[in-house]
């Protein structure tokens, strides 16, 4: 469980995991974009949408894990607009996390394809009937708001840098397993 200052094992194991995919999915989306060929960006991007699907999942858990341990209360030192900004800023992220994975299967489902989790099984693809002009769009929304995720990704990373480095509060401590959260 959360203690008042830190959150709890499994939060910060689901906050970094999801962290690092992310990163990857990010990445291998600009990898696919330089491949050869179709297939073999297709083949890049196969691993994109498996990923995405697993991020969905823990997404998922994180929010049930908030549920039944809720986070530690804010930092007492933090103004009334860090607070409201980091509100924001968390509520983006969950919002982004789940509505892109969910975006990205439309998007697929419009080229008729499923979603093959590492062969380990696969999403049919959702009865929303081919149209591919309409899948290229999504795409691109998709694309747009993954870009305002890694936006706020560096806006979180950078708050947390500050507030720990300049304010010395500890909060990036709070999230993780080591360090003195100040408070």
């Amino acid at each position: 469980m959360n203690s008042q200052a830190r959150y709890s094992g499994l939060a910060m194991l689901l906050h970094w995991t999801i962290a690092v995919l992310v990163i990857a999915t990010w990445r291998i989306a600009e990898a696919a974009e330089g491949a050869a060929t179709r297939e073999a960006k297709g083949a890049i991007m196969s691993n994109h949408f498996a990923l995405g699907v697993v991020i969905f999942a823990l997404v998922a858990a994180r929010l049930v894990w908030r549920q039944v341990s809720p986070p530690p209360a804010p930092v007492a030192g933090h103004r009334g607009w860090e607070r409201t900004l980091a509100r924001l800023v968390h509520f983006a992220f969950y919002a982004l996390l789940l509505v892109m994975p969910i975006a990205g299967w439309v998007a697929l489902s419009s080229f008729g394809g499923p979603i093959s989790v590492f062969g380990l099984f696969e999403l049919p693809p959702l009865p929303v009937g081919i149209d591919e002009a309409r899948g290229e769009a999504i795409f691109e929304i998709h694309g747009a708001a993954g870009i305002t995720l890694l936006v706020l990704i560096a806006i979180h990373a950078l708050a947390a840098l500050k507030h720990t480095l300049v304010d010395k509060d500890g909060t990036l401590f709070r999230m993780l397993p080591f360090g003195r959260v100040k408070g």
